[in-house]
């Protein structure tokens, strides 16, 4: 009994230490997870300003209009591919079919000589933009 005794206040003064220990393995890990996240939550709005910005910051714009193929052989068909943002209206001038705004959308066109496409979009302000793309036929 006289053993334990003398034991006692070394094991004590273990346990308490295991505890602080302990204590500060938590807190330590919960500080690292925080900073995690709070660089992870700034990563995701610097890419959702970023994104933003991208299609077009609320304003409208065209955002891409090429054609795929841009060169053809007589008879042969193209696609003229487009995206806008924050267009109510868009329309390609050469007798191109009827199309509406998108983020990602092809159309065909068979042109018979060398011409410009033209791809008008337009807001329910008024705002209009524009851009040019030619497609050679050989």
């Amino acid at each position: 009994m006289q053993t334990i005794r003398k034991l006692l206040p070394y094991t004590s003064a273990a346990a308490v230490i295991a505890l602080l220990y302990m204590g500060w393995v938590f807190y330590s890990r919960s500080s690292q997870n925080r900073e995690l996240q709070r660089e992870a939550d700034e990563k995701a709005v610097e890419q959702a300003r970023k994104t933003y910005e991208l299609y077009g910051s609320g304003q409208l714009k065209i955002l891409m209009f090429y054609a795929n193929p841009s060169t053809i052989a007589h008879g042969q068909r193209t696609q003229l591919c487009y995206s806008v943002s924050n267009a109510t209206k868009v329309s390609i001038d050469q007798g191109v079919e009827e199309i509406k705004p998108s983020l990602n959308r092809c159309v065909p066109a068979k042109p018979s000589h060398s011409v410009a496409y033209t791809i008008t979009a337009a807001d329910d302000q008024g705002h209009t933009v524009t851009q040019s793309i030619n497609v050679n036929v050989r």
